[in-house]
């Protein structure tokens, strides 16, 4: 359906007043609906025909996603709502449910302010869901409830009404005791779902219906009339489409309970931005002033053919312009602004400007990251987005034909543009190039885009597991010296205390190098057990390790800090067993020599001494190697109980829990990432095709001493290391 130029008018009408605006997105556990649901949205809001919603899947418009069934893109789009009489722009990203793709959930949740959580009726609150609820929570983003699916309840579970309610507060408590779990102390008691204020609502988004409490007061409808009209039959309850009508109560809620883009930027800049608030962008992000300074988050980059690079994101603060000369904070260099557009679907509008509170696409941002701040003038950057999973999968990866390695280059910064979850390693002496990504599935989900979409035919390696290093105890003091002698530097290293491990993994504590004036963070860390003291002298958090200043009085160590940062990072990137990541280390500077001159402690002098002062302390510190392991929740039928027993302890795995409802069981275990290949088929086959699993978390643990050598030798030879190096 065209996109007639009225509606395109209302959009860029409503764009210029914020109070009129709701930046959404809708999350949910795989297979829960969420696509359908937005489709029926748009069809709502007049944006594709009713007939088609449900089955077009508009917002699913890779090939690969039409045929999987399974959203694997973020996809955004700006729709028009009137409620009450006044209208309203939304502005909805539909995101993935697997678990593989959390990575476009967590970068979706920076760009919006609200999210509808969406549970299956039948299935209640799943793993997948708390995974998405958590990513929202941990960017404040403040979520509603929609229950899905409450046709099953009638037709094939066949409940009473008041078995139907019994089961909607089962899963309304459910969602609330999560939300108070994690949501931020001042948010704990407002943010949970109400019944009464209708924040949540129940429907089918298949038979395009919906209710909420306030909307069943209104019209005088209760659940007896919509198990009365099922029961008459199909031509009884398609009319349910009209008298409670789903885009009409959801986006009814969305516009009463989620915030508006001048409300939510109050609370959520602080959060996401640690610049100073007093200062003149500080204020113009926290009022989302159209007037004041450019400030333009990337949430995803996609790559269109005639465009090229299209980066879309959040403005939350200025107007963009087509024209205008941007500021790329993290490349460090200007750009100009080609096209600017919003978003229908996988249609793009293009538009002459745009002002803060909208989600939007620039054309133009050569070389830019998801994450990336973009603004008028250089300033403090956002928060890095940080994922909940790590990579922890990898393979390598090799076009068939040689003469195609350039372009296989290419191909994969952009597979790395567009999805940052996945991450590359190109070796350019080696020509050895791999892949990391969540698991089997993202893997295989990128390898077939490189072949279908890039037009580049490859071939990969078997997978690979990707482990960490870490220390056991505290180490001896470690030297490290210049290549020009000229330089001696001290360190120590020591595991990091769990519960500061555990805050940064849960991004209580953000990541990256502490400025002096980060009170913020400073104050988490006292709450945390670090005396005020010690935590200002913590210089940098990387991939879950610290580096420490305890050095008194050196005189020249503002000039080498960056150096003696980067010198620890790279560490950390490739440790000293078997150059994997380290992880819950703190790297302490105990003492610094510096030569008087500037020119003799330069990167080339420092990085070396730096890194082998590092390596040195490490060695000494009882060094090991940890594995990842994923905490799994498998759903099968009671009967497989022992084969399912079987294929946990076959897979070197532990069972946590194993509970039985009926005729079903769930069980909860921890499987080490290198036994789980091929997990998929082994449980169909262990379970006549009956069961599944869903991934709850990811732990690294240390790996059995018996298999430490093993792996350890394993590992380097697959890299190439010598036996000394």
């Amino acid at each position: 359906m065209a996109v007639t130029e009225p509606m395109i008018e209302k959009v860029r009408r409503l764009s210029r007043d914020p109070k009129h605006i709701r930046n959404i997105a809708i999350c949910a556990h795989i297979d829960h609906g969420k696509t359908t649901f937005s489709d029926n949205l748009l069809a709502g809001a007049g944006m594709m025909s009713e007939e088609l919603a449900g089955r077009q899947l508009a917002l699913d418009f890779h090939a690969d996603e039409q045929e999987r069934g399974i959203t694997i893109d973020a996809a955004s789009v700006s729709m028009v709502h009137t409620n009450k009489n006044e209208e309203f722009l939304i502005n909805l990203i539909d995101t993935p449910g697997h678990v593989d793709f959390g990575g476009d959930v967590t970068r979706a949740m920076r760009a919006v302010d609200g999210a509808i959580v969406l549970v299956d009726a039948v299935e209640g609150m799943m793993p997948q869901t708390e995974t998405v609820l958590k990513q929202a929570l941990r960017e404040r983003v403040k979520p509603v409830l929609f229950i899905n699916k409450v046709d099953r309840l009638i037709k094939e579970v066949k409940l009473t009404p008041e078995q139907m309610s019994e089961r909607f507060i089962k899963i309304i408590t459910d969602v609330n005791k999560f939300i108070h779990s994690i949501a931020p102390e001042e948010f704990k008691e407002k943010w949970m779902v109400n019944v009464q204020a209708g924040a949540v609502s129940f429907g089918s988004a298949f038979h395009k219906w919906a209710l909420s409490f306030p909307y069943m007061k209104e019209k005088n409808i209760s659940f007896k009339d919509i198990i009365s009209a099922y029961e008459a039959g199909e031509e009884k309850y398609k009319e349910l489409s009209k008298k409670a009508p789903l885009h009409e109560i959801v986006l009814g809620m969305v516009v009463v309970h989620h915030p508006n883009p001048v409300e939510a930027q109050k609370y959520r800049i602080p959060k996401i931005w640690h610049g100073d608030p007093e200062s003149e962008e500080g204020k113009s992000l926290i009022t989302c002033d159209p007037n004041g300074i450019i400030a333009f988050v990337v949430t995803k980059i996609v790559i269109d053919k005639h465009a090229g690079e299209v980066a879309c994101g959040r403005l939350f603060s200025g107007t963009v312009k087509q024209g205008d000369i941007l500021y790329m904070n993290g490349a460090k260099r200007e750009i100009r602004v080609q096209q600017v557009n919003v978003y229908k679907g996988a249609q793009r509008i293009q538009v002459e400007d745009s002002p803060a509170g909208n989600i939007i696409g620039l054309v133009g941002l050569k070389n830019t990251f998801s994450g990336e701040t973009i603004s008028s003038k250089p300033m403090e950057p956002f928060e890095a987005i940080k994922h909940i999973f790590d990579p922890v999968i990898t393979k390598s990866i090799e076009p068939v034909s040689s003469g195609d390695l350039a372009k296989l280059v290419d191909v994969l910064k952009q597979v790395n543009k567009e999805d940052p979850t996945v991450k590359i390693e190109i070796n350019e002496e080696t020509g050895e190039n791999l892949i990391s990504g969540m698991g089997e599935l993202h893997l295989e989900v990128i390898e077939n885009r490189i072949k279908t979409e890039k037009g580049l035919q490859v071939k990969t390696s078997p997978p690979i597991v990707v482990y960490r290093e870490t220390v056991q105890i505290k180490s001896q003091e470690a030297e490290g010296k210049s290549p020009n002698k000229h330089n001696k530097l001290y360190f120590i290293v020591e595991p990091l205390a769990d519960n500061l491990y555990q805050a940064i993994k849960a991004g209580e504590i953000s990541e990256g190098r502490i400025k002096k004036s980060d009170m913020e963070t400073f104050k988490k860390l006292e709450e945390l057990g670090i005396p005020m003291k010690e935590a200002k002298a913590i210089r940098d958090i990387y991939h879950g390790n610290m580096l420490v200043d305890n050095t008194r009085g050196i005189v020249h160590i503002n000039e080498v800090i960056e150096l003696l940062i980067d010198g620890f990072e790279q560490v950390m990137d490739m440790c000293v067993l078997a150059r994997e990541p380290g992880m819950k280390m703190m790297i302490r500077i105990m003492d610094l020599k510096l030569h008087e001159d500037a020119i003799h402690r330069g990167p080339a002098q420092m990085l070396p001494a730096v890194r082998d002062g590092i390596r040195e302390a490490i060695q000494t510190a009882k060094p090991a190697i940890f594995e990842p392991l994923q905490v799994l929740q498998i759903d099968a039928p009671s009967d497989y109980m022992g084969e399912i027993s079987k294929l946990i302890q076959n897979k070197r795995g532990q069972l946590i829990d194993m509970k039985q409802e009926g005729v079903t069981m769930t069980a909860k275990c921890k499987l080490p990432v290198a036994e789980m290949f091929g997990l998929s088929s082994d449980l169909r086959s262990a379970t006549g095709g009956r069961g599944v699993y869903f991934v709850v978390d990811q732990v690294f643990e240390k790996l059995p001493e018996v298999l430490q050598d093993k792996v350890i030798r394993q590992i380097r030879t697959r890299k190439g290391l010598t036996e000394a190096q």
